[in-house]
């Protein structure tokens, strides 16, 4: 046991108690020291044994409740299938390798991205606003032609061709059906 890992001990009553911050704690904060990369162990507190494994595959079980799934039916019974095969040690370390590469490409992704921004933010900006612009246009377009209106037909100041509509009668005289 490392002498920096934290030590969670979980007791019969289901509680969690983080022995380094000398509190109860939740599935929500264990989750919290996962992605901030916090090595910990959790350990029943009656047996002494180690139950971190028991206690992640809980809470991987939870996120799989929750939004769009990472492992699938499928991927499931192709993991089920490797147990007690010869290739079950090659599918941990396949699984651990392909993972690591994963992680370091979006962090080289995500270091690209934040690097482009500092060096050429305006450009950036610049992009996405054309792109939102252009997004209004098909928009304002779609919108026009729904009423009759084609945009396309626009003179180059901006203006677009009036609609066409009949003089009102001069004052005094009455059309058809304005009789009351």
């Amino acid at each position: 046991m490392s002498s920096n890992e934290r030590i969670i001990k979980k007791y019969p009553n289901r509680r969690l108690y983080d022995t380094a911050i000398s509190k109860y704690v939740t599935f929500g904060d264990i989750r919290g020291l996962v992605k901030d990369a916090i090595k910990f162990r959790v350990m029943d507190a009656k047996t002494d044994e180690d139950i971190t494994r028991s206690i992640l595959l809980q809470l991987i079980l939870e996120e799989e409740e929750k939004g769009q799934p990472i492992f699938t039916t499928e991927i499931l019974e192709q993991i089920i299938r490797t147990y007690g095969n010869a290739m079950q040690g090659f599918m941990t370390a396949y699984l651990k390798e392909s993972l690591d590469v994963f992680l370091n490409q979006q962090k080289l992704m995500q270091a690209q991205m934040a690097s482009l921004i500092k060096t050429a933010p305006l450009s950036v900006f610049t992009e996405l606003a054309r792109q939102n612009l252009k997004l209004w246009q098909t928009m304002q377009d779609s919108f026009f032609s729904a009423y009759g209106r084609d945009r396309a037909s626009e003179n180059s100041d901006g203006e677009g061709k009036e609609i066409k509509r009949p003089n009102p009668p001069p004052e005094g005289e009455e059309t058809k059906g304005d009789s009351a």
